[in-house]
């Protein structure tokens, strides 16, 4: 999967965004997904998928993990590379068509699975769990809706959207082999159009 969109708006895109976190909840889910990953007997690269431009997968290399990050937009990253030379990313999606073979102690999909059509979710998370080991950890967060069980297109700026109910994505998890340890879910503000969901769940 290519993001032709992500490749033109990057430098904006950074610009607009310097802090991946826009409220502290998103920070603090980060940080309590480093320390269960940190307390788990799993071993490997946490893989940041739609890492974009780098600085997620930044902060959980402070946080002591050893990462990895993956985006499908070569400028974003382009720009992950310059600011972090020190850490390592390569181009793909979520599908890890590109992923070299290497050990993955967790996964984050942080706002990158909502780009990928719903039709093909559940094979990704199921290719997922063939690739991580019993009691790895996941987290994905997107877009939600109130509306139950409902999986909604909606009008991203920059790529075809889906934002999911947390019950639709935690359902779609578990199918692939992942049960729910916790989930956030925030509110509508000044800088969020919708809800957004944090769900964190561990491989069978």
């Amino acid at each position: 999967m290519e993001q032709p969109g992500y490749d033109a708006l990057a430098n904006l895109y950074a610009e607009t965004f310097p802090n991946p976190y826009l409220t502290p909840l998103e920070r603090q889910v980060i940080a309590a997904f480093a320390d269960l990953v940190q307390e788990s007997p799993t071993e490997g690269v946490v893989l940041d998928v739609g890492c974009g431009t780098g600085d997620v997968t930044a902060d959980l290399a402070d946080k002591g993990l050893d990462v990895l990050g993956i985006d499908p937009s070569i400028e974003m990253l382009s720009i992950a590379r310059r600011k972090y030379p020190h850490l390592d990313f390569i181009h793909g999606d979520a599908h890890l068509d590109e992923l070299p073979d290497v050990t993955i102690r967790a996964i984050l999909a942080r706002f990158s699975l909502i780009h990928i059509p719903p039709s093909e979710v559940a094979a990704v998370l199921d290719y997922w769990s063939t690739r991580i080991s019993s009691g790895a950890l996941v987290v994905v967060a997107c877009q939600s809706t109130d509306a139950a069980g409902e999986v909604i297109e909606f009008d991203h700026v920059v790529a075809r959207a889906w934002r999911w109910h947390p019950d639709r994505l935690a359902a779609t998890l578990a199918d692939a082999g992942f049960d729910e340890v916790w989930r956030t879910v925030s509110r509508p503000d000044a800088n969020h159009r919708f809800p957004e969901v944090h769900l964190v769940a561990r491989r069978r």
